[in-house]
């Protein structure tokens, strides 16, 4: 028996998830949608405060204009959503019964035939079986592509919600100073990763939705290929990106680190990576446009060593809420890149990458806030060319 009372779960604030459900009604009033479902763990903890491992499964949000949101999980699931999220209706589907069939029947409840529904459609975590189902069941209704909705209302962070970036940044930081600490001529990457996670983790992180990338520069180009347990030999360089999450927020960074010496290639791609990320840093602003801060990466790091290969498709992107497997909250890769007119608003964070090639391979990285005057960054953290 215990012999103190548990702590309540953690979430966010029951004014700020009210406020965030109705910006959501506000914008489904303005595309006259009379009910929104939203599959994406990202929206739906946004909206509920739902956070758990539960999202390998079907997760389906229905929020209609009027009346109380309906969560559609599996039924073992109905504990945790009546303590993590007491603001919705809780629809259970029992393990071999269609899911569908309980979406259906949610929003038969809630609107007429005729009725707009935005989807949230083009997210991975809504099976093709179970949205195709829907159509066939319920084509009295008009579906809307709404991919857009959720992350629209994300981009610009509250204050508790930059807390929480803050937080995980500390904690990044941290975990990057164990792993540069654990890298030695003859110890294994896998040695690299344990280090990083028991210094975030230890410090209060939650699992992060991207495991660090720890590998070596002969194979940097291979994005998304993390450690073994090969030995790191001397000479080497070693290209660490992580993120530490605190309430699900995250605040990536990413270092090279050479083991003994640094050849002189290393030296000039150190050195145009960083004019690249100081040019980043110093055009993030309100009102600034995307398009416009992918130039000034790249016209800064060309300057210092022009890049004959094909140009990097990006120099960052908007990050935040991230759940497995990623922390770049969702399927789609917000970048900052050639051609896109997005506008950069006060309160977006953005993981800003200056990854060059030439004369080698060199990354660096940090996650940055963009504020009323300008940007700061977030994960203050040396910047030096850094030998063991």
């Amino acid at each position: 028996m215990l012999d103190f009372a548990p702590e309540p779960p953690i979430r966010e604030g029951v004014t700020e998830l009210r406020g965030r459900m109705a910006a959501a009604r506000a914008e489904m009033a303005r595309r006259d949608l009379s009910a929104l479902l939203l599959v994406s763990p990202e929206n739906i903890y946004y909206l509920l405060g739902l956070d758990y491992q539960g999202y390998f499964a079907f997760n389906l949000l229905l929020l209609p204009r009027e009346g109380t949101p309906e969560l559609i999980t599996r039924a073992m699931e109905g504990p945790t959503v009546a303590a993590r999220a007491p603001d919705c209706v809780h629809r259970p589907f029992h393990d071999g019964e269609d899911p569908m069939a309980a979406v259906a029947a949610a929003l038969r409840s809630h609107v007429r035939p005729g009725e707009a529904i935005g989807v949230e459609d083009s997210a991975m975590f809504f099976p093709p079986a179970i949205w195709a189902g829907l159509r066939r069941e319920l084509p009295e209704l008009l579906w809307v592509g709404a991919g857009d909705l959720g992350q629209h209302l994300r981009e610009v962070k509250s204050e508790s919600e930059i807390a929480s970036a803050r937080r995980a940044a500390a904690l990044s930081v941290e975990g990057m100073a164990a792993g540069i600490g654990a890298v030695a001529a003859g110890g294994s990457e896998s040695r690299v990763a344990a280090a990083v996670y028991s210094a975030m983790i230890s410090g209060g992180s939650q699992n992060p939705g991207f495991a660090p990338l720890i590998r070596s520069t002969q194979i940097l180009q291979q994005e998304h290929v993390t450690w073994d347990e090969r030995a790191i030999e001397p000479g080497e360089g070693l290209f660490l990106e992580l993120s530490a999450c605190v309430r699900r927020y995250h605040a990536p960074m990413s270092r090279t680190v050479y083991v003994d010496e640094a050849p002189p290639e290393a030296v000039a791609a150190h050195q145009a990576a960083l004019a690249g990320l100081e040019a980043i840093t110093a055009t993030f602003r309100p009102a600034a446009v995307a398009s416009d801060v992918y130039m000034a990466w790249e016209n800064a790091v060309n300057q210092v060593h022009p890049q004959e290969g094909a140009p990097r498709h990006h120099c960052g992107y908007l990050v935040g809420i991230g759940f497995p497997p990623s922390w770049v909250g969702g399927g789609e890769v917000l970048g900052v890149r050639p051609g896109s007119g997005r506008l950069i608003r006060a309160g977006m964070t953005f993981h800003a990458m200056s990854w060059v090639t030439e004369p080698t391979g060199y990354v660096i990285s940090d996650t940055v806030l963009v504020t009323e005057d300008g940007c700061e960054v977030l994960t203050r953290a040396p910047r030096d060319l850094t030998v063991v």
